[in-house]
């Protein structure tokens, strides 16, 4: 079997992506803190999970992969549903953080800093 076609080729970045006007949305912001509150949210259940005080009589590694399911599901309806805030927090840091970068290069006029150390 042949393969036939125009040629594919990789971007020199390594597969990784430069295009980072997503990076700027406020849906884009809100989206991703809600994503950290459920990994966030799901490692505090994992290192809960692991402090047990004894093993059960029944454990097995079937129930253990489907209690880490459950949990991952549980942690994402938790984010989206009744947040413990830490992904709020996240994005407050983020876009005021971003807000605050735009008014200095604005201030700044565009130009570059000096960095030999002299005074402009």
């Amino acid at each position: 079997m042949s393969l036939s076609g125009p040629a594919i080729s990789a971007p020199a970045t390594g597969g990784i992506s430069t295009d980072t006007s997503r990076l700027g949305g406020k849906d884009n912001l809100e989206a991703a803190g809600k994503r950290f509150e459920a990994i966030f949210t799901n490692m505090m259940l994992k290192s809960m999970r692991q402090a047990k005080l004894g093993d059960g009589l029944f454990d097995s590694k079937a129930e253990d992969q489907f209690r880490d399911m459950q949990d991952q599901q549980l942690s994402q309806s938790m984010a989206e549903h009744a947040p413990i805030g830490i992904g709020k927090a996240m994005t407050d840091f983020l876009s005021r953080a971003a807000r605050t970068e735009t008014e200095a290069a604005a201030r700044a006029g565009g130009a570059a800093p000096a960095t030999d150390g002299s005074t402009p």
